[in-house]
């Protein structure tokens, strides 16, 4: 595992968490035992990381979310057992650090359970690929355009929408920008 420290690898013997913000609520893709509504502090949901592989190429990026700096974040966190640790990291590693976008880190995220200290994946804003805050209707267009490995930027949106719904986790910067990606799809048939 290329990208961790030793700071970053869970207690050795021990269950740990990982805080889903995106498509990990829907597609963690790894084992757990338990799953709770958790809400991390300082960070909110965004659209501010290009894609240029799963939902988009280098020449026709997309854009994913990543959590920015400010504000709060409604997700999961999914309590892996110590026996998986290796595995997960590693499927972690994988999955969430193919570029270097995201800064990894444990934060604590507050649950109805207590506070639990989870694998936290934010976005580096000092990383090529991080958008940060763009105008609406390049958000917009980069949502349309994107197209990768796992499929269109827009069916990711629409997934974290949908999920965060059935959750009973509305949010409705990503609910408003899902309504727009279609009103601009519609136009364009």
């Amino acid at each position: 595992m290329k990208d961790w420290n030793q700071a970053l690898l869970p207690p050795e013997g021990q269950d740990f968490w990982v805080f889903g913000y995106g498509s990990l609520i829907w597609n963690p893709g790894f084992p757990h035992v338990e799953v709770r509504s958790g809400l991390l502090k300082g960070y909110h949901r965004h659209f501010c990381v290009y894609s240029h592989r799963y939902r988009g190429t280098p020449e026709c990026p997309g854009l994913v979310l990543g959590l920015d700096q400010g504000g709060d974040c409604e997700g999961l966190v999914f309590r892996v057992p110590a026996a998986e640790a290796t595995e997960v990291m590693q499927y972690l590693d994988e999955r969430e650090m193919v570029t270097g976008v995201y800064l990894p880190g444990w934060h604590d995220v507050s649950t109805d359970g207590g506070t639990v200290s989870a694998i936290t994946f934010v976005a580096d804003p000092g990383h090529e690929q991080y958008a940060g805050r763009l105008p609406q209707e390049d958000l917009v267009q980069l949502v349309v355009q994107g197209r990768g490995q796992r499929g269109t930027c827009r069916d990711y949106l629409q997934n974290t929408v949908h999920h965060l719904a059935a959750l009973g986790l509305h949010d409705d910067y990503l609910s408003a920008l899902l309504a727009e990606v279609d009103a601009r799809e519609s136009e364009s048939l």
